[in-house]
């Protein structure tokens, strides 16, 4: 089973539902807003793939931050902002019994298959 992680707001997210449900694949929906976000989780992720992979700084959130926090920003900060403000992860997250794959560009696509 492969669960995905995101916002229900998100397109990305939604088009990689679209695309696991058309291809048959169980899955389950996470939404960081409604179902909240675990530190285990995000633990997890980071190690699998880096925080820096996994921070969103093209988004309003980041945008919205002071220029203090950005320049300021190393694993432990960015750990702590993305806990409190999960709309900084990039999203879609994939955890798969393969390991973690954020994003759904054609390279992520590919690792999970498609």
């Amino acid at each position: 089973m492969i669960n995905i992680y995101g916002i229900k707001n998100c397109d990305t997210c939604r088009k990689a539902l679209k695309t696991l449900s058309a291809a048959g694949l169980d899955h389950q929906y996470s939404d960081f807003r409604v179902d909240g976000l675990s530190s285990d989780n995000l633990d997890k992720w980071i190690v699998a793939v880096g925080w820096e992979k996994l921070l969103n700084k093209r988004g309003t959130t980041w945008r919205n931050l002071s220029d203090g926090i950005k320049n300021s920003v190393n694993e432990a900060v960015a750990r702590d902002l993305m806990l409190e403000n999960p709309t900084l992860i990039k999203r879609p997250v994939f955890d798969t019994p393969q390991g973690v794959i954020v994003g759904f560009t054609k390279t992520e696509q590919a690792l999970l298959g498609f």
